[in-house]
């Protein structure tokens, strides 16, 4: 089977968006909650073939394995639903990602054409290190879940101080794909570090405090 991440999903001006990829990995296997490995940088706009190698589907760009996933267990749990209001009020205080190869993220980005999630997300006010953000989606799917539960983990280990971290692993269990229109809540928080591994925990509720998402993140950062 084949795989084609359009130029539309990119994250860094040339990769796609690394929660976008490891969704469209995800829908693959057939598991509650599913790890995707991120091996390289997910090309764009060229046809990756997908394998089954054992326990694990494999997404690669000819010899090159780009991602791997697999069912997983998730531990983390979801923090008490932030309120849209406090969600609007965290966004205006969002920072933006330092790395200029990011500004057009699909998720986090700002694009000429505004084709983005818009997602931007602050930290909330008595809640720190919580960040969150409101989220309407235009449209449905399970790839644009992960993805809106992509990179608002990135901004809450530090992302506009590090120059530039990317999306290692993702963990993640999508209870239930939003609507079009529906008025949704994002949240994300630090789950410590280990050297150049920082972990993230990210979540989607409706605007009413249904849990529709949840995930555990590793973000690299770059050598110096």
């Amino acid at each position: 089977m084949q795989v084609t991440l359009p130029y539309r999903f990119r994250g860094p001006l040339d990769s796609a968006n690394g929660g976008y990829a490891c969704g469209r990995l995800a829908a693959l296997v057939p598991a509650e909650a599913v790890e995707v490995t991120l091996r390289l940088p997910p090309p764009l706009d060229r046809p990756l073939e997908t394998r089954t190698e054992g326990d694990t589907t494999v997404l690669a760009d000819g010899d090159a394995v780009v991602a791997e996933a697999r069912a997983a267990s998730l531990d983390v749990q979801a923090p008490d639903p932030v309120s849209w209001a406090a969600a609007e009020a965290a966004a205006a205080r969002h920072v933006r990602e330092g790395s200029p190869a990011f500004r057009e993220c699909f998720v986090c980005g700002i694009r000429p054409d505004g084709d983005s999630l818009k997602i931007y997300v602050g930290a909330v006010e008595g809640r720190e290190p919580l960040h969150a953000a409101p989220w309407t989606p235009a449209e449905a799917g399970t790839e644009l879940v992960w993805a809106a539960i992509d990179c608002p983990g990135a901004y809450a280990v530090g992302a506009a101080g590090r120059g530039g971290i990317v999306l290692g692993r993702m963990t993640a269990c999508v209870v239930r794909v939003p609507e079009p229109g529906e008025p949704c809540v994002v949240s994300a928080w630090p789950l410590g570090g280990d050297g150049r591994k920082l972990y993230a925990g990210t979540a989607l509720h409706t605007a009413d405090g249904e849990l529709l998402a949840r995930a555990q993140q590793v973000w690299i950062e770059p050598r110096l």
